[in-house]
């Protein structure tokens, strides 16, 4: 497709097995729109930043695909799983689950309800304000991405979503629709995990409300996971029969099941202040972060009955030997992960939370306004019920599209960044428009986007300058657009 460079065009293609071909030229337009648009990400100003291309269609199409085309977006996920796996040598997958909130406003808007909002929250019991929980009205979006280490610095990584699900607040759903969200993310896991090759493994990992038996006990097979564990819960020691230890005759001429898990141990808050010689804390060195962090550590097999049922799970309680942290506690459903290993995997769940920073600062992911509608003119607003609203579906499917196109958008710009990108020259462009950034040594996300969008500008000048003076002309005309040649 004229208009959009050559290197795109290939990282484009390899998403033609979820469209018909008028479809895949209208992605392909979208998502070069979205990488180009500088200001809000709206569709019409998505459209207006590659009008060249976009204006061979009536802009009347672009809403349609998303409305109502004849295309689904865990294709597209696909197609991203298998872009991804070239860059993850290991065995194992990780892949981190989360939940984001994008805030609108609107009388009439598809999926749009009240979620708590963690990003106005606070969790301080010691200070004067004390705990604060505020909610904010919009679309929760549940997003699985995965763990890809970045070619130039492998101690960090980036989260790159491949599957997403809306979720609808009970109260504005059929109850025949109505899914939670750790529902929604157990279904995800599963259609992952169908497409991995035979010899992958999958590891996944969320936070606390994802660390629960929904989705830990649905898990498929050959499928592990990671997760915090409260400090009150509730662990067991294994039975007889799965520890190994024979049972006593008095034992076996009982009757009824054999018991499904030994005696209760302490509690994580107990456990930490055990000082037994086979209690205590060891010494250990944790790499999370992109550095190295000194901290206790002890472990051990148990059951965690009411989370993982019968799944045997190695709990990790770590500590801070500083004290500037309070002690935490994780578990891994694989018992062959170190502790260190454990603690560190987890550690990388913050990498989707940056992404969800990055896409809503810059891709603008809670810009789009389709999915509302207004009544007709002259017309009277009708009374407002109680529960979901039968009338309220219009926009149904461009809402569960239109956003998750942001985070399909980040996933290219960085597997096209890791083939084509020019780190050293694009650290030194950053560092020259922001010289107190002197400890500036790799490229943030923000540079590959500034470089894709000048591939972009490149090529569409390079096609209307004459070619004896490109090079001067298409530096003059980047700088005008703020962009650095």
């Amino acid at each position: 497709m004229s208009g959009i460079p050559t290197s795109f065009q290939d990282l484009f293609l390899t998403a033609a097995p979820a469209f018909t071909q008028p479809g895949l030229q209208n992605f392909m337009v979208l998502i070069s729109g979205w990488i180009c648009c500088t200001g809000r990400h709206t569709l019409t100003g998505i459209l207006r930043a590659v009008w060249p291309q976009a204006r061979r269609k009536h802009f009347s199409a672009y809403y349609r695909f998303l409305a109502s085309g004849q295309w689904a977006l865990d294709a597209v996920g696909r197609v991203l799983l298998y872009l991804c796996l070239p860059f993850v040598p290991e065995e194992q997958i990780l892949a981190i689950v989360d939940d984001t909130l994008n805030k609108k406003s609107g009388p009439h808007l598809f999926g749009a309800g009240m979620h708590h909002d963690a990003s106005r929250s606070t969790y301080g019991r010691n200070t004067a304000a004390g705990r604060k929980v505020c909610f904010s009205y919009g679309h929760r979006f549940v997003v699985l991405s995965i763990w890809v280490a970045l070619p130039w610095n492998p101690i960090r990584g980036v989260a790159l979503p491949v599957l997403f699900r809306l979720y609808r607040s009970k109260k504005r759903t059929p109850p025949s629709q109505y899914r939670k969200a750790t529902e929604l993310a157990l279904e995800m896991i599963g259609v992952l995990a169908s497409w991995l090759p035979a010899d992958r493994r999958l590891l996944v990992e969320g936070d606390c409300e994802y660390a629960c038996k929904t989705v830990v006990r649905g898990l498929p097979e050959g499928v592990d996971f990671i997760g915090p564990v409260r400090k009150e819960a509730a662990l067991y020691e294994l039975p007889p029969t799965v520890n190994g230890s024979k049972t006593s005759s008095r034992r076996r001429a009982r009757r009824g099941a054999p018991r499904r898990r030994g005696r209760r141990l302490p509690t994580l808050k107990q456990w930490a202040e055990e000082t037994s010689s086979g209690s205590r804390f060891r010494r250990g060195t944790l790499s999370i972060y992109g550095r190295e962090v000194p901290a206790q550590l002890k472990d051990r097999i148990c059951l965690w009955y009411r989370v993982a049922y019968r799944r045997p799970v190695r709990v990790v309680l770590v500590r801070d030997p500083r004290k500037h942290y309070e002690d935490q506690g994780y578990f891994s459903t694989d018992l062959s992960l170190a502790p260190e290993q454990i603690v560190q995997r987890f550690a990388r769940r913050w990498s989707l939370e940056v992404t969800f920073r990055d896409t809503k600062q810059f891709l603008g992911l809670e810009d789009p306004q389709n999915g509302w509608w207004r009544r007709r003119k002259n017309q009277r607003r009708r009374k407002k019920k109680a529960g979901p609203q039968p009338h309220a579906t219009r926009g149904a499917q461009a809402v569960e599209r239109t956003a998750p196109l942001a985070l399909v958008a980040y996933t290219f710009v960085h597997l096209w960044y890791f083939e084509h990108g020019r780190v050293r020259q694009d650290v030194r462009l950053a560092r020259a428009q922001a010289p107190w950034y002197t400890n500036k040594r790799w490229p943030s996300f923000q540079d590959m986007l500034t470089a894709a969008r000048r591939e972009f500008w490149r090529d569409t000048l390079s096609r209307h300058l004459p070619r004896n003076r490109v090079s001067q002309q298409i530096r003059s005309g980047l700088a005008l657009l703020g962009i650095p040649a």
